[in-house]
């Protein structure tokens, strides 16, 4: 049975699969406050955005899920946010103020539970077919490569680069994204920063922290920073912004 998509405007009674797909496919600390100011933007996406989020179907069974969003982008690597947060205050600022986009940018694709099945390429597909049919001429995303979490000591910079031994990306999000015509553009260093006390740390990770210094964590892209005189735990979550030209 071929595979559909259906934006959010089309099946609104679908909105809690949007929440129980972003529960099951990342990490428990990577869903607290973000310090940046995602929480202030993202009810945005379900309303004023909803023609950008949609449900990729297998059957009749939701496999996974996009997000997306329109943004207004000058077409320079120095042009692109530099937090999540950054994307959707654009996207919001332009939408009041009645600004044309110029591109979309993607935000999350997930398929969890439903891995290895070719879902996360259809997804990406959708995001592009959506900037087409907007008229829009770009779409970017700020990956989270899939298998950084492995290399959390290597510098963003240099995993981006690893390649297989036929060249190809060795990362198999960055993978997809190259294979359907992605670019590198610039790594993101901070999209998301997540902070909380050292109980709620330990809670979110089911790990003790006993001294302060860095700790790996699964999930995390790079060292979760933990300082217990100011009884805090801080990690930046790094991505790298690929871009995809369209043709309109």
């Amino acid at each position: 049975m071929p595979l559909k998509i259906y934006t959010l405007r089309e099946r609104p009674q679908l909105e809690d699969e949007f929440h129980r797909f972003a529960t099951a496919g990342w990490p428990r600390f990577l869903v607290q406050r973000d310090e940046l100011g995602v929480g202030r933007y993202w009810p945005e996406l379900y309303t004023r955005f909803a023609d950008f989020q949609f449900y990729l179907f297998d059957g009749d069974k939701v496999v996974g899920i996009g997000h997306t969003v329109p943004f207004a982008w000058d077409g320079t690597p120095a042009g692109l946010p530099e937090s999540t947060a950054a994307i959707l205050e654009n996207a919001v600022a332009a939408h009041r103020e009645g600004r044309r986009p110029t591109a979309v940018s993607a935000l999350a694709a997930i398929t969890a539970g439903h891995e290895g099945r070719g879902y996360s390429s259809e997804i990406l597909r959708g995001m592009q077919a959506l900037t087409h049919q907007h008229g829009l001429r770009d779409l970017v995303a700020p990956v989270r490569p899939t298998m950084k979490a492995r290399y959390p000591l290597a510098p963003m910079e240099r995993y981006v680069r690893w390649t297989r031994s036929d060249g190809a990306p060795l990362d198999p999000w960055i993978r997809v994204h190259w294979r359907l015509g992605g670019e590198i553009v610039r790594v993101a260093p901070r999209t998301l920063v997540i902070v909380g006390t050292v109980a709620q740390w330990e809670e979110w990770t089911e790990m003790a922290f006993p001294d302060s210094g860095p700790y790996v964590v699964p999930g995390a892209l790079q060292p979760v920073v933990i300082d217990l005189e100011r009884d805090e735990g801080r990690y930046e979550d790094p991505n790298v912004w690929m871009h995809h030209p369209m043709a309109t």
